[in-house]
């Protein structure tokens, strides 16, 4: 007998599964609203209103304070650059290297995976890799903040284990009608890995868009800060002089300096956040593939 696919246990889980996940998400949103909705509040209104959705008397002063001069967009175009140029950097060298180290006779193909995993465990630490850094004429460079962490082990990895996995029977057939190592890489495996390659592209570009640590090592000219950088800068000095800036408003209202760090977490974040919506129908899935060794 067939089972009864609309059973009354089946309906009372998926009202149950639903219901969960439904307060999962309201959990996991709320907070970002209420940062949303603090970056436009008030000091009044921060003080008085422990948690709001909504704030009562809405104020721009916090994102003028933050964009009153042209600064902050010299410091989003730096973070656009570094991220777009570093995740390509990343996605070139990651993806010719794991598809060498997923060729199985690959002469040193061990060692060259065990000194690869031995740079997960062990580092050179700060010092010596400012030193680096220095000498090879990179400071003050968008190198600096790109090269350095061109390739991750961890992701190389998992891409190289998803290129394992891939039919074999592709690749004698290319080679047969011509193809080079080069070409199977372009006209086969690439296109074959759109989910994966999405999915660690996201991993690098956030981590791009995140990184402020590097850019305080190696980029001593201002003028070349990423936008985490500046909004940093932008937080401590609103806490010593929230509205000791030039060019504002004569009207402008000091700005609390609890409602600048909010709108500093809105400018950092959704920039980056507006990139996932394009990505998404490969994350989901490429974020599984080749996490299984092959």
């Amino acid at each position: 007998m067939n089972r009864k696919h609309d059973s009354l246990g089946e309906k009372a889980f998926d009202a149950c599964n639903y219901t969960f996940l439904a307060l999962f998400a309201i959990v996991t949103v709320l907070p970002f609203i209420y940062i949303i909705a603090g970056s436009f509040a008030t000091e009044v209104e921060l003080t008085e209103r422990k948690f709001f959705l909504f704030p009562r008397d809405p104020s721009l002063s916090a994102y003028l304070y933050i964009f009153s001069t042209d600064t902050m967009f010299r410091a989003m175009a730096n973070s656009v650059i570094i991220t777009a140029f570093g995740t390509a950097t990343n996605l070139a060298f990651t993806l010719t290297m794991a598809y060498s180290l997923s060729r199985r006779d690959l002469l040193g193909r061990n060692a060259f995976m065990n000194m690869i995993i031995f740079t997960m465990l062990f580092s050179g630490g700060m010092i010596p890799s400012y030193l680096i850094v220095k000498e090879l004429g990179l400071l003050d460079r968008y190198a600096a903040v790109i090269l350095p962490g061109a390739i991750s082990a961890f992701n190389l990895i998992v891409i190289k284990n998803f290129f394992q996995n891939l039919p074999a029977g592709l690749e004698e057939s290319a080679r047969i009608d011509g193809c080079t190592d080069l070409g199977v890489l372009w006209r086969i495996v690439l296109p074959l890995s759109k989910p994966i390659i999405a999915t660690f592209g996201l991993f690098y570009a956030v981590g791009h868009w995140n990184n402020f640590f590097s850019a305080l090592l190696f980029l001593n000219d201002h003028k070349m800060w990423p936008l985490q950088v500046m909004l940093r800068e932008i937080v401590m000095l609103s806490q010593m002089a929230a509205g000791d800036i030039n060019n504002l408003d004569p009207d402008f209202v000091e700005p609390p300096a609890q409602s600048v760090k909010m709108a500093v977490i809105v400018v950092g974040t959704v920039p980056i956040l507006m990139v996932y919506p394009f990505l998404q129908k490969h994350f989901a899935k490429g974020v599984l593939l080749g996490s299984i060794k092959g």
